[in-house]
């Protein structure tokens, strides 16, 4: 059996190729698919030819450089999934040197494209960088290797904005605890990682308080409560699992006639909204947690409309205009 289950959950995944044996034990909540795919990547990396490594002075396997992230992403905050990009990449670690990171790299885009999202290829690619980085401030290598890692070019931005309506729509067909989530990520902007952290102690009077362990960008957020959350407040924190969530939007959004459209977009729904209520910017950059102007401009677009009105009444004034002629006199009557 190349694939196990040991009683914490874990996948483990064992072969053996030309008398070589090789032990990986995945981390807890990694599907059974993934396993699967991690043993055909382990199997087709075996059994290929060795690729000649390098005779750098200083150098060190990519085997040594990923070790090193793995032992650096024990103190990370998502450690699981960290420790799990960087395992991803054991077939092809093995087969080289960490100078050859750019004939590395090459070789696990070849193989990964196709398989993988760009963005999950970059993940893996930069736990890779990470430890090349590491080594050399180690002083384990001449030179930090990483750089030579290039990434995927990655286009995920998605061009999906519902309306008010559309998300009722989507909620009618959700459990109450469910809808929370839903309206909590449209009034707000939150992202369901956020959401799904929420505590009593974060809900004041007028505010919810993030904190900072709890956003993308490790920074604390305040979000005002407004009249139309409230009500929605009382369910919180939510009894419902981050699993149990996915599976309420899928069914709901299929019942919706709606099954393009993700819990992600309730969030870029929120900015188009406010655009088109008038909203600056700045101010929904603000609302939606921005560290930087450039990540809210993906939704200046959307102003165009707007940007024509306004620009219309600078034309007016620019633009010459006809002088309007003087209303004719009314003729008088005939007399008899």
């Amino acid at each position: 059996m190349s694939i196990w289950q040991d009683a914490q959950g874990r996948h483990h995944v064992g072969l053996m190729v030309r008398g070589k044996r090789i032990h990986r034990i995945l981390p807890q909540g990694t599907p059974a698919r993934d396993a699967k795919r991690i043993e055909a990547e382990l199997r087709t990396g075996l059994e290929q030819p060795q690729t000649r490594k390098a005779t750098t002075p200083g150098d060190i396997p990519m085997t040594a450089a990923l070790g090193l992230y793995t032992r650096h992403a024990k103190h990370l905050r998502s450690a699981t999934s960290s420790a799990y990009h960087a395992q991803r990449l054991a077939p092809w670690a093995e087969r080289y040197m960490a100078s050859q990171a750019r004939e590395f790299c090459a070789h696990v885009v070849k193989d990964m494209r196709g398989h993988y999202a760009p963005a999950t290829i970059n993940r893996s690619l930069a736990t890779a960088k990470k430890g090349l980085a590491l080594a050399w401030e180690q002083n384990l290598t001449p030179e930090n290797y990483g750089l030579r890692i290039r990434n995927v070019p990655v286009n995920n931005k998605r061009e999906v904005f519902l309306t008010v309506d559309q998300v009722r729509e989507i909620a009618s067909h959700c459990s109450i605890e469910a809808q929370a989530a839903i309206w909590f990520a449209l009034l707000t902007g939150a992202r369901r990682g956020e959401i799904f952290q929420i505590q009593r102690e974060h809900i004041g009077a007028d505010t919810i308080t993030i904190p900072s362990s709890h956003t993308k960008t490790q920074r604390p957020r305040v979000v005002p409560i407004i009249p139309a959350l409230r009500p929605w407040l009382k369910h919180f924190p939510l009894q419902i699992t981050v699993d149990g969530a996915k599976t309420a939007w899928r069914r709901a959004r299929v019942a919706a006639d709606m099954e393009h459209v993700n819990f992600h977009d309730l969030r870029h729904s929120c900015a188009s909204i406010l655009l088109g209520l008038g909203v600056d910017l700045y101010t929904i950059g603000k609302i939606l947690g921005h560290t930087n102007t450039q990540t809210t401009q993906r939704y200046a677009h959307l102003q165009i409309e707007q940007q024509r009105a306004a620009l219309n009444k600078l034309s007016k004034l620019v633009l010459p205009t006809a002088k309007k002629k003087k209303p004719a006199p009314p003729r008088k009557a005939a007399r008899a």
